[in-house]
């Protein structure tokens, strides 16, 4: 653990002040840090941890969540930035998750697959897989996918939203009533204990409807999207068998996700 090295430097963050201060440019760093992990990182108890999150809400530094801390300007993002610089966030727990998540996809399948930087390191682990059909408005998709994988992609037409790689729209989804889709597997950027949500309400449009018309929803999602309100809501947890994860999620957000009777799979 971080501060039982014996280093001097860790040593002294133990102090309320510089562990403080730490702890809020973690918090920064990551987008969202959960208390467990807190606990973890420093070596305080969790009550150490619960009053150093409310000393810092007070003086207006992060925001408290279920469970953990997000930063002030997170509260509900509708903050877009581009995929190519999400490939690189989080890049070893997406790793993980895409890789469990593709030990869930059956031979043959037709997959649904939405944008995302977690569905293209999905993608990029199908190679164990054959006779697959993809269904995708990620453009950044059908360049990844193992060609020996696959026995067909289909890409969703409608308007390109550069910073996503996607296309949105009615033109991408008017087939979608005449076929039938196996699985989605859908990246979102927040859970809460109210939903899955996406930064952009067009792309949250096009996600539901991805969603309803598959058998099955796969989320994709690692922990810092834990306890975060995105801009728009794509739909609550009725539609969700499987979670794929980094980390075991707590609180409300547990809660719901057991109401909902959503399996979690946590990425090792």
């Amino acid at each position: 653990m971080l501060l039982r090295t014996g280093n001097q430097d860790e040593v002294s963050s133990n102090l309320p002040a510089a562990r403080q201060t730490k702890l809020v440019e973690l918090v920064k760093k990551r987008g969202q840090v959960s208390a467990s992990e807190l606990v973890n990182i420093f070596g305080v108890s969790r009550d150490t941890i619960r009053r150093d999150l409310t000393l810092l809400e007070e003086r207006g530094l992060l925001v408290r969540t279920h469970g953990g801390a997000v930063p002030r300007e997170r509260l509900v993002t509708s903050s877009i930035t581009t995929l190519d610089s999400r490939m690189n966030m989080q890049r070893n727990p997406k790793e993980r998750i895409g890789k469990a998540a593709a030990q869930l996809i059956r031979d043959r399948e037709t997959l649904m697959l939405n944008g995302g930087s977690s569905i293209a390191y999905f993608a990029d682990e199908l190679g164990s897989h054959h006779d697959l059909t993809i269904v995708t408005n990620n453009l950044h998709v059908p360049s990844i996918l193992p060609a020996h994988a696959v026995r067909a992609v289909y890409v969703l037409g409608g308007t390109y939203i550069a910073s996503s790689q996607v296309m949105v729209g009615f033109a991408g989804f008017a087939a979608m009533p005449q076929i039938s889709v196996d699985t989605a597997v859908m990246a979102v950027s927040g859970l809460s204990s109210k939903g899955c949500s996406i930064s952009k309400l067009e792309e949250a449009t096009a996600t539901r409807e991805m969603m309803a018309a598959c058998q099955r929803t796969i989320l994709l999602a690692d922990s810092s999207k834990f306890d975060v309100q995105a801009f728009a809501m794509v739909a609550n947890y009725d539609l969700v068998e499987y979670l794929v994860t980094d980390a075991q999620p707590d609180g409300d957000l547990a809660a719901a996700l057991e109401e909902a009777g959503v399996k979690i799979v946590v990425a090792g």
